[in-house]
């Protein structure tokens, strides 16, 4: 193994610099040097007897060695600290004995690998790491590839070989290429090849260079067996933007427009998808036209049908960069490609491929994984099993979905029956899972083992059942009813109000009053959650007079006891009282006790409001009983909560701490964090007035970091307030006091609500506490 220092070259003749460029004509891909003189005749003796074979070999001038292939880096290069130094890792002349100094750089076209490589080779010489290099073009992506065959002739003539001295094809040449790197090694040099756009195993392993010498190796594909793989992946923004800068002020020194507008150059290169080649064209386009302001550009760019043609410079082209290694699938590979782009959301799990794909799962996993070979899609780094695709490639795949289905009436069919498929099997598995979330009693699907299960498939399939709502009035209408307990439960209250208002549209769309009315009721609920009062009240006032027209007392009794629940908000606590009571009596007619228990507790907690203690009491206990009747835990922990709220406005502060104690409990074996922040706030209260101090501070703080988690800012604002009035009373610094109630005001000011309000409150409260 060779030392750090670089061997003194041998005498050579004058520098040739890139060999492509130096009178070279291409074959199949590799560099040839041009060839002059006359064929001569090689026999070879085969066997004991006369019979001779002759082949016939051009000769060829003396060629000098060529070991300086390294173009010069672009001054646009930035970035890839992280994988410059994982290249250099592999290539180091001291690394472990045994291991082979080769490194395989993968990813998708135009994502900078083979400029990444150049860099690398650029840094490892000056570290005197390399005597010299040697560069061929595989060609892995033309029509014609280069053969190794090709390769190695190429890299032999790099090295000197005289041209009477090279085998035939097929005679050696891989021995012949051995054996000049041996000798160099024995000699003190080190060498490092690289071998760029490779397609495919059988073009590479031949080149692998024996002894110390070093590889690194291109690829669009993951070509595993060579080396130690690095996956190359677009640029971080800010890089993407000092190479969009760059470039343009390699065209013109005095092109400001980037730190002119860095907010519009920031587009331009999320628009790129931050890869390289795109921002190169980009650059070129805008260097044609240096008038264009950056802006402009980004939002011809943000079209998502023209986003292809407007990275094409003429010469280069993403669309022709994206054709070469489509071209290079098996036609199962396309198809698959192509349907990906059916799907709505960021990502795809196998099961939903294989669906989209009419093909059994292990079947469709190995296609993916193909593709994710490919770099045409990659996995999910985060969860397993499920597959993404960059933006610009979706781009590319919808086109080819378009132009395939422009073919027939057939080929628009099948690709129509895979969205329905598609479409179907997330409608479906949603409507499974939801029926982990309902009331106990209810029908239970065994598609998922329990609530976790579902609430892992929830969470993973969140976005992509939000986009295939958008995508029929149908599936919006489906799928609101399926994600309304889930988004709820997660506390993703802007993602339900989009979806119910999808649904609703469709309700219109459909004409569909039953539905219409249901929506209208989740929706007024959703609002509630949200603090906005007046339309949730017209939402279930709404809901109500549609349930009505089509004589769902059920319905009714619910509108009627979540309109309630607004009308408290709203301070308009005895319209809450006739409210509820109403809903308590439909559903004693229905025979409800479920909804029986949900009206008792609501119709408590108004009963708190109006400062009939001993009513609510009665209420809450009445709610906690029929939960307990019907084994719905989470309404018992509900029903706790509620009555450790009456009892503290009673002064039964022991009896306040078990109910509080006794919900977050309910709350944790329900999984619902939300109701666990809300019980430790009550729990901070009930503390403080039995004058357990320590005990209130932190059941305080662990409900503003629950809250504040959850991004419930309007409760999280609430809480700091409590924490704020347990610090004072604990006789704390007043500096913590005041810092707990400046959170309190930030938290109210982030939810929106009565931003002025709380502020003044914060300050009032702060004041006087400085001043006492």
């Amino acid at each position: 193994m060779g030392g750090k220092g670089s061997a003194k070259r041998k005498k050579k003749g004058k520098k040739s610099g890139d060999p492509r460029k130096q009178g070279q004509e291409r074959a199949g891909g590799a560099v040839h040097n041009e060839y002059r003189g006359a064929s001569f005749t090689n026999s070879q003796v085969l066997g004991q007897g006369s019979l001779t074979a002759s082949t016939y070999v051009q000769q060829y001038a003396p060629v000098p060695t060529a070991l300086d292939a390294l173009p010069v880096l672009p001054q646009e290069f930035s970035g890839r600290a992280d994988d410059l130094a994982f290249i250099l890792d592999v290539l180091d002349p001291e690394r472990p004995a045994g291991v082979a100094a080769v490194a395989v750089l993968s990813g998708w076209g135009g994502v900078g690998k083979t400029t990444l490589a150049y860099a690398a080779g650029h840094a490892a010489q000056q570290r005197g790491w390399f005597s010299g290099v040697l560069l061929v073009d595989l060609r892995g992506y033309d029509s014609h590839p280069a053969q190794a065959e090709d390769a190695l002739e190429a890299l032999l003539r790099s090295l000197g070989v005289r041209p009477e001295h090279l085998p035939p094809p097929g005679a050696g040449r891989d021995a012949l290429y051995r054996s000049q790197l041996n000798a160099r090694q024995e000699a003190g040099e080190r060498l490092l090849v690289v071998a760029d756009n490779a397609s495919a195993l059988a073009q590479v392993q031949p080149l692998i260079p024996p002894g110390h010498h070093g590889m690194l190796v291109t690829s669009r594909h993951g070509l595993a067996g060579l080396g130690r793989l690095r996956t190359v992946n677009r640029l971080q923004p800010e890089d993407a933007v000092t190479l969009l800068d760059a470039a343009l002020k390699k065209n013109d020194p005095d092109d400001a427009r980037v730190e002119e507008d860095p907010g519009a150059a920031e587009r331009v290169v999320l628009a790129c998808g931050c890869l390289p080649l795109a921002l190169q064209i980009t650059a070129a386009l805008l260097a044609q036209d240096p008038g264009q302001p950056l802006s402009e550009r980004a939002d011809a760019l943000s079209e998502a049908e023209g986003v292809l043609d407007g990275l094409s410079d003429g010469e280069r082209s993403l669309r022709a960069m994206f054709d070469q290694s489509l071209e290079r699938l098996s036609p199962q590979e396309q198809d698959l490609f192509r349907l990906l782009s059916l799907n709505s959301g960021p990502d795809i799990s196998t099961a939903a491929a294989a669906v989209l794909a009419g093909q059994p799962q292990p079947a469709a996993e190995r296609l993916l994984r193909l593709l994710a070979a490919s770099h045409l899609i990659e996995r999910n780094p985060a969860v397993r099993g499920r597959w993404q695709m960059h933006d610009l490639l979706r781009a590319y795949a919808n086109e080819q979905a378009e132009a395939v289905k422009a073919r027939g009436r057939d080929p628009r069919r099948r690709y129509d029956q895979a969205h329905t498929r598609l479409i179907e099997y997330y409608t479906e598995h949603a409507t499974a899972a939801d029926t982990l979330f309902r009331p106990p009693g209810s029908a239970v699907s065994s598609r998922f083992a329990d609530r976790e299960q579902a609430l892992a498939w929830f969470d993973a399939e969140r976005e992509n059942l939000i986009a295939t709502a958008h995508t029929t009035p149908q599936a919006g209408l489906e799928l609101v009813f399926a994600l309304g307990r889930y988004l709820t439960w997660r506390r993703r209250l802007q993602d339900l109000v989009i979806v119910q208002s999808l649904a609703l549209d469709a309700c219109r769309t459909l004409n569909d009053t039953r539905n219409e009315a249901g929506v209208r009721h989740n929706l007024g609920n959703t609002l509630q959650e949200l603090r906005r009062f007046d339309d949730a009240l017209h939402a279930h006032e709404t809901a109500r007079t549609l349930f009505q027209q089509t004589g769902d007392t059920h319905g009714q009794a619910s509108a009627w006891n979540n309109l309630g629940n607004t009308l408290r908000e709203l301070r308009r606590f005895d319209d809450a009282l006739h409210a509820h009571e109403t809903a308590r009596t439909l559903l004693q007619q229905t025979g409800d006790t479920h909804g029986q228990a949900s009206a008792w507790n609501n119709l408590g907690n108004t009963l708190q409001e109006l400062r009939r203690f001993d009513d609510a009491l009665h209420a809450h206990e009445t709610a906690r009983t029929l939960y307990q009747q019907t084994g719905d835990t989470h309404g018992q922990a509900s029903a706790w909560n509620s009555l450790g709220l009456t009892l503290r406005e009673l002064r039964r502060f022991d009896d306040a701490l078990h109910a509080h104690e006794t919900g977050r409990t309910l709350y944790q074996q329900t999984g619902d964090t939300h109701g666990q922040a809300m019980a430790w706030n009550n729990l901070g209260v009930a503390y403080r007035g039995l004058a357990r101090f320590d005990d209130g501070v932190a059941a305080g703080r662990h409900a503003v970091e629950m809250l504040v988690a959850a991004e419930d800012w309007f409760r999280a604002g609430e809480a700091w307030g409590e924490l704020a009035m347990t610090l004072a009373a604990a006789g704390a610094d007043p500096g913590q006091v005041c810092a707990a109630w400046s959170e309190s005001a930030a938290a109210y000011t982030h939810a929106g609500a009565d931003e002025e309000a709380a502020a003044s409150r914060a300050h009032a409260d702060s004041t006087e506490i400085l001043d006492k």
